[in-house]
């Protein structure tokens, strides 16, 4: 099967989650400087899933285009990852009403933890289609951005039972680390 009918599936997905998560967000009730406030803590954590949302977004963009051909474990480790992509709007809203209390921020951290896990998952699958040799498998190499990023959720889901504050930076500072492009595959195909 060709990549095409997996990248508008996925586009779907994603246009669907963030539909989701914008219709969670609360209007203020009143025209206040308070009210406003009132729904803040709601709107960023809205902001934070949103841009978490786009990278995925656009890393999958880049991953798609290194695919010729699909098989069934692909199809299987992208629905894996779509899979906890969709409950982001979920932790997102809780998260948000329940701002910086422990459990919901921890739980927030999991939603992005196992996103990142079912990536390096599709990943692998890609490569085990392609061989070691691939373009995915060249523009990779040890994908430190990959690892580092799910070791500081870890930490940030441990952390938010000592600090909610120090886990939702945990969360800011891995997805600017994210903002900057990662231009690995973009380059390898470049030069293809």
């Amino acid at each position: 099967m060709g990549k095409d009918r997996l990248a508008a599936f996925s586009d779907g997905v994603f246009a669907i989650i963030i539909t989701i998560m914008v219709l969670e967000l609360k209007v203020p009730h009143g025209s206040s400087w308070e009210v406003l406030a009132g729904v803040a803590p709601n709107f960023v954590s809205y902001v934070l899933s949103f841009v978490y949302l786009a990278i995925y977004w656009n890393n999958h963009h880049h991953l798609v285009h290194t695919v010729a051909r699909v098989d069934g474990l692909i199809l299987w480790a992208n629905s894996h990852l779509l899979f906890w992509l969709s409950l982001i709007p979920a932790a997102t809203a809780w998260m948000g009403e329940n701002f910086l209390a422990s459990i919901p921020t921890a739980v927030y951290g999991t939603s992005l933890l196992m996103p990142a896990i079912a990536y390096y998952l599709l990943q692998k699958a890609i490569m085990r289609r392609q061989g070691t040799h691939s373009v995915l498998a060249n523009a990779l190499g040890g994908d430190f951005k990959g690892k580092i990023s799910s070791i500081l959720y870890a930490a940030g889901i441990g952390l938010a039972f000592v600090s909610a504050w120090l886990s939702v930076a945990i969360y800011v500072l891995v997805a600017a680390m994210w903002l900057i492009p990662d231009r690995r595959i973009e380059n390898m195909l470049r030069e293809k």
